[in-house]
């Protein structure tokens, strides 16, 4: 199998060409900057102290934390992060600005990764969750560059993916350098696919290790008002194709119970924002986006429709109820931590294989419901709307969730001390 890999992703590479092309039919960045995908990257002055590769906007959220204290221990540090995705690049430069160096992570072609490797060399590579790229991990070891991937979660859909593949998959998992896995589960899958023992720790999720912003509750509070104090707010956020219909048609039945409530749409995609918008429109309601919202929200406006990047937190901390979307539909769900950091009760899916422990833990501290259609969502959340102490006692206990979980990130840098003297060592080469 392991030679047919590299052969088959060379055969492969007209289909990934237009497959690029009609990304940039929904969203035109994925034209831009096309060369860096095949290892065509400007040469920096320095070689890189660590490379972070985070392939979209949530593992760049996820990533914030540990570059931000890589950032902190070391100021004149040279970060290189790389993403898959424009949003994730866009996410890049609003988490970081200039402070790090950022392009895409080459496709998995050997010539291009050796390309990438040529221009940036880095000194440590630390990639978040399961982006295991065959080449890019051999060739990162026969160059000597240690690897670690952070953040490790391996669901057991993944899992039985991976083990189709498990003769090809072992002998390159035993090529990194080590896995901090986010639990016992994730790191037993690991082993049985084949990473070593000693490689393999359990850290815990570093997104349980969320730094809100100092002024972000002064500023969710002038959002509140322009939406209006007075209005309930129910956030459904990071919803796919297929959950909007699910969620404006429990938003019809709870206007009529609830006839002030504001809803805040959030899409995962920004090519879907405006698609949106109109499906909004269809179904007779006022909706406006927040590109185009300027102050006070009229008491016409029945939906809010975040069509920015990176506000995200900033919705969430001024909304009462929140929705967490890829769970109605069979994409895995997306992170809950963040509400419930903030104190809102949580409502999500049947569909949570990507966070399969934390949406079973959140449960268990009753800080959110599991629904697994319309009904059992408009029920859901009309329970929190309409019992205030039940949201608050919901709202506490996430919080105290994630304040008891806190802690990942300062194992996941234990880990890394033992490169950090070929950081250092950088400074030298430097001089």
């Amino acid at each position: 199998m392991t030679f047919l890999y590299t052969p088959l992703l060379y055969l492969l590479l007209p289909v990934l060409l237009a497959r690029l092309l009609w990304r940039g039919l929904k969203n035109p960045d994925y034209w831009h900057r096309w060369r860096e995908r095949f290892g065509f990257v400007e040469r920096l002055p320095y070689p890189v102290d660590v490379w972070v590769h985070a392939v979209s906007v949530g593992e760049v959220r996820a990533a914030e934390p540990l570059v931000n204290t890589l950032l902190e221990k070391a100021e004149s540090i040279n970060l290189l992060v790389t993403t898959m995705t424009p949003t994730g690049s866009a996410q890049v430069r609003q988490c970081f600005g200039d402070r790090v160096h950022h392009c895409y992570v080459p496709y998995d072609y050997p010539a291009a990764v050796n390309r990438f490797i040529d221009k940036a060399r880095p000194n440590l590579a630390v990639f978040m969750e399961t982006e295991m790229w065959p080449n890019i991990i051999r060739l990162c070891s026969r160059r000597a560059i240690p690897l670690l991937f952070a953040n490790v979660r391996l669901s057991e859909k993944s899992f039985f993916r991976y083990q189709r593949v498990v003769g090809f998959m072992g002998p390159i998992l035993r090529l990194a350098s080590g896995f901090a896995a986010q639990t016992h589960a994730d790191a037993e899958r690991l082993k049985r696919l084949g990473a070593r023992e000693e490689s393999v720790r359990v850290t815990g999720s570093i997104k349980f290790d969320v730094k809100l912003p100092a002024s972000l509750i002064e500023v969710a509070k002038v959002l509140r008002r322009e939406w209006g104090v007075d209005r309930p707010v129910w956030i459904a956020a990071s919803t796919h194709e297929g959950e909007d219909e699910i969620v404006l048609a429990s938003f019809a039945e709870l206007k009529q119970r609830h006839p002030n409530l504001l809803l805040v749409m959030v899409p995962r995609h920004p090519e879907r924002f405006n698609a949106v918008a109109r499906a909004c429109r269809r179904a007779g309601y006022e909706a406006v986006l927040r590109s185009q919202a300027a102050g006070q929200l009229s008491r016409e406006v029945d939906v809010f429709i975040g069509d920015s990047m990176g506000e995200l937190t900033l919705f969430y901390a001024a909304s009462d109820i929140a929705f967490v979307g890829g769970s109605l539909v069979p994409v895995g769900g997306h992170n809950v931590l963040e509400p419930c950091a903030l104190g809102l009760p949580v409502v999500f899916g049947p569909h949570m294989f990507n966070f399969e422990e934390i949406g079973e833990r959140t449960l268990e501290h009753d800080a959110g419901i599991r629904v697994a259609d319309q009904g059992e969502l408009t029920a859901a959340v009309d329970r929190y709307l309409a019992d205030p102490n039940l949201r608050f006692t919901a709202g506490e206990a996430g919080k105290a969730f994630v304040a008891e979980n806190r802690g990942a990130l300062q194992k996941t840098l234990h880990l890394l001390e033992d490169y950090i003297p070929v950081l250092a060592g950088s400074e030298s080469q430097r001089a």
